[in-house]
């Protein structure tokens, strides 16, 4: 296995750029296992979908992580994008240390001083207090010199940060938002459930399919591709995330009754799997998780999964093709080319049976 045999060429021209409005328009292709596909539109999917089936969502909810500022002392401009939050630092209502990326990073060293304003006045500072040499990382001091918490602040210059394919759209952010998102920890969206609209999810309900979450933080190493020649060399990022109790009830009830799991998004299913590693599926809250999912893998809980078209080389493109064989996934990106579906983050979908 090679890490080449999970590329594939795609021309700009099928990287969407604007979301399908209303989101269940998208395009989706059904693929089964010996290869045989259709095409229909995402609200069809309900057709595919049994009584007694389960969806397992993630309902995280994307951050307004990217920060746009300057420099105090020169004014030059600055930019901090919230990663993850530093375990072992003060976590309080005016002070927060994340991990950030920040530009333009030769500028910014340890001790650099940033400012974000809103109307005018400067609501949020950030001092960088250390540099993570490996990935270019800050550690970046968060305090506000006012009443307003850090949260508060956070919310308030805050925007949310778009995968860096995606280059033209100005359009609302709750595009790139699911409609249940809840807690915001996530630095990109899990986007096979953007295609879900709320009457979506209610037919589907009465329809007899129940839904069920989990919790996962997507970090932005989910866009990043395996750089290594051999799959096995690269090493997997770590991503917190939670199943709580109430959903592995609903698992093991499925289960039991003939119902089948059906994972919403790769990060359901890392996150599903993740809690079966052991053996048994088990809640877990805000867990670390490295799995990296390879054909050969056996799946222990999903059934089937929802998910878009991914990037050539990701770890993603191995998940999917672990469920469903490389070659049935290399030949339906082929056809989607062909049949002109739409790519990436506000692309079209695959059910994958």
């Amino acid at each position: 296995m090679k890490t080449e045999d999970f590329d594939y060429e795609l021309p700009e021209k099928f990287i969407a750029q604007q979301p399908a409005i209303p989101r269940d328009s998208c395009k989706l292709m059904v693929v089964s296992r010996d290869g045989i596909l259709e095409h229909r539109v995402f609200r069809d999917i309900g057709e595919y979908l049994h009584p007694g089936d389960l969806l397992v969502v993630n309902e995280t909810r994307v951050l307004p992580a990217r920060l746009l500022g300057h420099k105090k002392g020169t004014g030059g401009a600055a930019e901090a994008l919230l990663l993850d939050k530093v375990a072992d630092a003060p976590d309080t209502a005016d002070e927060q240390t994340w991990n950030c990326l920040v530009k333009p990073g030769k500028r910014l060293k340890t001790c650099a001083r940033m400012e974000f304003e809103h109307d005018g006045e400067v609501v949020l500072e950030g001092e960088v207090m250390g540099i993570d040499e490996a990935n270019g990382s800050r550690s970046v001091r968060f305090t506000t010199p006012g009443a307003m918490s850090v949260d508060e602040a956070i919310h308030l210059v805050g925007h949310t940060p778009l995968p860096p394919y995606i280059k033209e759209y100005a359009g609302d952010d709750e595009f790139y938002q699911t409609v249940y998102s809840t807690e915001e920890r996530s630095a990109a969206a899990p986007t096979a459930g953007l295609h879900f609209t709320v009457g979506l999810l209610d037919e589907l309900k009465t329809a007899g399919v129940d839904i069920a979450s989990v919790h996962l933080e997507v970090g932005l190493d989910t866009f990043r591709i395996v750089s290594e020649d051999d799959p096995l060399d690269h090493e997997m990022h770590t991503e917190l995330y939670t199943v709580p109790p109430k959903t592995v009830r609903a698992i093991k009830e499925a289960k039991a009754r003939g119902g089948r799991v059906i994972a919403v998004g790769t990060t359901s299913v890392r996150s599903l799997e993740s809690a079966a590693a052991g053996g048994a599926l088990e809640p877990c809250t805000r867990a670390a998780t490295s799995l990296y999912i390879l054909p050969g893998y056996e799946f222990k809980v999903c059934d089937a999964i929802i998910t878009n078209f991914h990037v050539p080389r990701s770890t993603l493109m191995m998940l999917v093709s672990a469920f469903s064989g490389r070659e049935t996934i290399m030949d339906a990106y082929e056809t989607a080319k062909t049949e002109g579906y739409r790519f990436f983050s506000f692309g079209d979908a695959m059910l994958l049976l």
